[in-house]
């Protein structure tokens, strides 16, 4: 078994959110305590609603390869993220834009509120685990009619004793028998109000460590968006030095066709040559100068993306450029395929959000079982204001409540198998997010491998064609061949040419691509680091309350 099938298999005694624990997504998401409290919580459901609530988790293990088909079996060191990974192309101009790109860019920017955003969403589903607290405090002025002052102790307002028309009644009543005039009286109330649901079947608490997963999960969710955006920094910055590199070598080609051109029109006018030849000529300097424009459109669109990409107007900003050739091409060893499913932060988001999901699914389940809920009150009471700090003004209660569900129209049943769907739809996802990242990393060695053999073949197809392109043009001069011959040789030449320039676009693109898959520089350290860091700040910042 591999390392990757042993640190994520599946069996009935491991949970999901278990094996999370190892890449910090949680540490234990049921104790023995909890599993005999669920036990029993299973039995008072029987009893009480009959209710069937066995959950057969589906498998959700990948067998992972031990090898990589297109690379060795060895492991290899995480590459470098970010602005380490632009310096192995050994371009300064490359490096600034990787760093402005993961300072300013805007995607990133919205990524990181959104972890703030899965951060307080974490701290609301927390609350129920923690008791709350209100303050109840009134002034209150009643005025009692007459009429209502004459009534029978048994009339209106006999069913709530403590309203203050009852008080006032019965005041009136007590000190003026017969008076039937309106009282007006007063009452003030200091008081606080306390409850708290005991979580006897785990309830909030899974929900509470659900949503810390899914903080963590848009963590990740940001380290994908990161690598994807440095990967079209990478790529837009290729495009434009092979813009560039093209555009140079159609400047060549022209330079060439224009001094075949003009042999051609001394040719013609000494009678060597006929009209024919010089217009055919012509025509291929006029269909060399037709591809300046689409080059110089990719050329310009791509600084204007490098723009954007680094969180700036395309009209303030300015790109050098240079050539494809002048960058160093960077070797990157793909290591094992446990250890590039353990770096993809693609992979550890859906598996943190499965554990998520897991736990979901415990909550829908907990809600079944009955609600113990301790509530209290403690206040001061008083009609008259300066009595209000008296001993007699005291009041307290203290109550708990139960609440078990019975029937309400298998709503409960629909959440649990709804929670429970889910899951199996995520398990889904999370299987094929592996699957896709094997994948990716196949087709990038791929890619690597076989650009480069394509530039290697190029390089002498061009260097064969500019021999083939030098001697006709000495046999021109010497009239041993046609125009027709030597117009032919040099359109295969800048074809060949311009081919060579977009192999090697392809060839740093496969590079880019290689980066990605292997889910950039971050390794299983960097992701646990950065899980613990983020856990720390949610304990450290509950506010005055544990």
């Amino acid at each position: 078994m591999s390392e990757y099938d042993e640190a994520r298999s599946s069996n009935e005694n491991d949970d999901l959110v278990s094996r999370s624990g190892r890449t910090g997504f949680a540490s234990n998401a049921r104790s023995l305590g909890s599993r005999a409290r669920v036990a029993a919580a299973f039995g008072v459901c029987v009893l009480l609603a009959g209710c069937d609530l066995d959950w057969v988790k589906p498998n959700v293990g990948v067998p992972a390869p031990a090898r990589f088909r297109e690379a060795g079996p060895h492991a290899a060191a995480p590459i470098g993220a970010g602005r380490d990974f632009a310096a192995r192309f050994s371009s300064k101009e490359l490096t600034t834009l990787v760093a402005l790109a993961s300072q300013g860019n805007l995607d990133l920017a919205a990524a990181a509120a959104r972890i703030r955003e899965a951060d307080a969403q974490a701290r609301m589903a927390s609350a129920p685990l923690w008791p709350s607290l209100a303050m109840h405090d009134f002034g209150l002025r009643t005025q009692v009619p007459g009429a209502a002052l004459g009534q029978n102790a048994n009339g209106s307002g006999a069913s709530n004793p403590l309203s203050p028309a009852r008080i006032g009644r019965e005041i009136a009543l007590q000190s003026n028998q017969g008076n039937t005039s309106a009282l007006r009286t007063n009452l003030y109330q200091l008081g606080l109000t306390a409850s708290y649901e005991i979580d006897f079947w785990g309830k909030n608490e899974n929900a509470s460590r659900a949503a810390q997963l899914l903080a963590n999960a848009s963590r990740f969710d940001r380290d994908v968006v990161e690598i994807s955006i440095i990967s079209t920094v990478l790529n837009a910055y290729f495009h434009a030095l092979s813009a560039q590199d093209r555009l140079r070598v159609l400047a060549r080609n022209i330079q060439k066709a224009e001094a075949v051109q003009a042999a051609l029109l001394a040719r013609l006018k000494a009678g060597a040559a006929t009209i024919v030849d010089t217009a055919q000529q012509g025509g291929i300097v006029a269909e060399l100068r037709a591809m300046e424009p689409p080059l110089q459109e990719t050329l310009r669109q791509s600084r204007n993306r490098l723009a954007v990409l680094v969180g700036r107007t395309p009209e303030g900003f300015s790109l050098q450029g240079g050539s494809l050739g002048a960058l160093s091409y960077p070797r990157i060893e793909p290591g094992l395929p446990s250890e590039v499913l353990l770096r993809r932060p693609d992979v550890a988001a859906a598996e943190a959000k499965l554990a998520a999901q897991e736990l979901s699914v415990l909550r829908a389940r907990a809600a079944f079982f009955p609600s113990i809920k301790l509530t209290g009150q403690y206040g001061l009471q008083s009609m008259v204001l300066k009595n209000l700090g008296s001993p007699q003004a005291i009041g307290w209660q203290l109550g708990m409540q139960i609440a078990q569900p019975l029937f309400d129209g298998f709503y409960l049943q629909g959440d649990y198998e709804s929670q429970k769907a889910i899951f199996t739809e995520f398990a889904a996802l999370y299987r094929q997010q592996i699957l896709s990242a094997l994948m990716d990393t196949e087709n990038a060695l791929v890619a690597a491998s076989e650009s480069e053999r394509r530039v290697q073949l190029l390089s002498k197809a061009v260097a064969e064609r500019r021999q083939a392109f030098n001697a006709a043009i000495a046999q021109l001069g010497a009239g041993l061949i046609d125009v027709v011959t030597v117009a032919s040789i040099e359109t295969a030449l800048f074809q060949d040419e311009d081919l060579l320039e977009q192999a090697r676009l392809a060839h740093f693109e496969a590079a880019t691509a290689l980066y990605q898959a292997l889910g950039g520089g971050w390794s299983p350290t960097t992701r646990e680091a950065e899980v613990s860091r983020a856990q720390e700040a949610f304990e450290a910042d509950r506010g005055p309350w544990p």
